[in-house]
């Protein structure tokens, strides 16, 4: 209607209800929260002359926003590596210690260093169930293989922690596969099945 006048606040809510309906595509979570960061740099620029102590005050507040940020990321990231890392060492395939190790072997001549040393730590794993070092235990992880085993064979604990991380960082992609990385659960491989055969003379 011509002469009355609408103040920012009644337009601004005008705008919001109309972008609210249906036919408008909804911003995403990462936009929301990008929008709600702005429009918060925006309100304490505009407030700036107003708070104690000015520009210092708003510069100390956006220093505690930006860390509380980062620490939100890290603590996020954490969350879902621990998440993925609950997952189980094995796969669908019901393979034997040896079917394990022959597939492993196959990949490293490859140089496929990933596939090679997922196969590798569950040759490790099977052999410790085939010899009854470790009973089965369906959706073991490799980081609970190697507290077990370690459990039972305590002169090989650093050593499986050590290949059940390497499988963690490579599996996750947290890092690359390397023939280090390889060498590192073949060499437990090698040592596990010499340990438990010597257990099984006894």
């Amino acid at each position: 209607m011509a002469g009355v006048d609408i103040d920012s606040d009644t337009a601004r809510e005008a705008a919001e209800r109309e972008l609210s309906k249906p036919i408008y595509p909804r911003p995403s979570p990462k936009q929301q929260f990008i929008d709600f960061i702005e429009s918060l740099v925006r309100r304490l620029v505009i407030k700036g002359a107003e708070l104690p102590g000015g520009w210092f005050t708003i510069s100390l507040l956006l220093i505690l926003l930006v860390a509380a940020a980062l620490v939100a990321v890290h603590v996020g990231r954490r969350t879902l590596r621990d998440r993925r890392r609950d997952r189980p060492l094995f796969g669908t395939a019901a393979l034997s210690a040896a079917e394990h190790r022959a597939t492993a072997q196959r990949c490293a001549a490859a140089a496929d260093w990933a596939e090679a040393i997922r196969h590798r730590l569950r040759a490790v794993a099977r052999e410790l169930e085939e010899t009854g070092v470790v009973h089965p235990a369906p959706g073991r992880t490799a980081t609970e293989l190697a507290r077990d085993a370690g459990a039972a064979l305590p002169g090989l604990t650093g050593e499986l922690f050590r290949a059940a991380e390497t499988f963690n960082d490579v599996n996750y992609g947290e890092l690359p596969a390397t023939p280090d990385g390889y060498r590192i659960v073949a060499e437990l491989d090698d040592q596990v099945r010499a340990t438990a055969q010597r257990r099984q003379h006894r």
